[in-house]
């Protein structure tokens, strides 16, 4: 099922099984009706310094050259008039917000989330990392204008794309029996662990070196299988650590808008074929991982 770009559209998080994926409830708080569409015309908050104990949190980097509104969806117990600053024909979606760090909390995670969602229904963005903070406009600016050639080449290269997040977990122990009846060597050395009377540190230590041998193994064929799977339904993967020993598989999928629904489509098909792994997966979201890595190349170019 396509994204529903309503406003009160609500981010889904969808899990794939055996039987295919299902969506679960939202990850997070959906935008309220005001911010379901950018208003044009809307002027930024005017020259001058603002006072010196607010500043402007910026939320991602858009294409456009005529100020917008995105309605009080902003970070802060009473969130704050999300609006853009511009240079050229860039512009960073931002909101008034205190100058002091701001902690990472779950709210505050969620609203900085909830605006980039929001945006990025009608442009291609560029994510910033949470607690981005800037003193006044001017400071903005000249972040743009710095960086506007990096800015530009990211934004082009990530139009009309979408990030998808993918986790793949198996039950060890399943997988352990499942070891054992497959491998002769293993299943040798669990009989003899099971029977011996007396001392079974050397059998126990050289079981464990096989299954722990085995079970690398097959996570890095589940793995690569799964990638090989996707690579036709998007355009650039990235793997992240696995967290925890359940999960064996811990990656993000650049997808294009046009191939979402193909992507939904496969990721179901690979849960049906894998019935002993469980694939969760989430989005869509801008391309965090993505851009993150394009900018640090164009810096390491300066």
């Amino acid at each position: 099922m396509p994204a529903n770009r309503t406003s009160n559209r609500k981010t889904k998080e969808r899990q794939g099984t055996a039987a295919g994926a299902r969506r679960s409830a939202p990850a997070g708080r959906a935008p309220g009706k005001e911010a379901g569409k950018a208003v044009r015309g809307a002027a930024t908050p005017g020259g001058g310094r603002p006072p010196e104990s607010r500043g402007k949190y910026v939320y991602c980097i858009i294409r456009s050259s005529e100020p917008l509104r995105f309605g009080q969806i902003g970070l802060g117990t009473e969130p704050g008039e999300v609006h853009t600053v511009h240079y050229r024909d860039i512009a960073a979606v931002v909101s008034d917000t205190p100058t002091e760090q701001l902690d990472a909390t779950r709210e505050n995670m969620l609203a900085h989330e909830r605006v980039n969602e929001t945006v990025m229904r009608q442009f291609t963005v560029i994510p910033m990392s949470f607690g981005t903070v800037f003193r006044t406009p001017e400071d903005i600016v000249e972040l743009l204008r710095g960086a506007y050639d990096a800015f530009s080449d990211v934004e082009h290269k990530m139009e009309d794309k979408l990030e998808f997040g993918l986790k793949v977990l198996w039950d060890r122990d399943v997988i352990i029996r499942e070891l054992e009846r497959e491998d002769e060597d293993i299943r040798r050395l669990k009989k003899e662990i099971s029977s011996q009377r007396g001392s079974t540190y050397f059998a126990r230590m050289q079981y464990g070196r096989l299954i722990d041998g085995a079970l690398q193994t097959r996570t890095e064929r589940y793995v690569a299988e799964i990638f090989d799977h996707l690579r036709d339904v998007s355009v650039a993967s990235r793997a992240n650590k696995p967290i925890g020993d359940r999960m064996i598989m811990h990656a993000a999928f650049l997808v294009s808008r046009d191939k979402e629904l193909a992507f939904d489509g496969k990721v179901k098909e690979i849960g049906a074929h894998y019935d002993m792994l469980s694939f969760k997966y989430t989005g869509p979201w801008p391309p965090y991982n993505f851009v993150n890595i394009r900018l640090k190349l164009e810096r390491a170019k300066e």
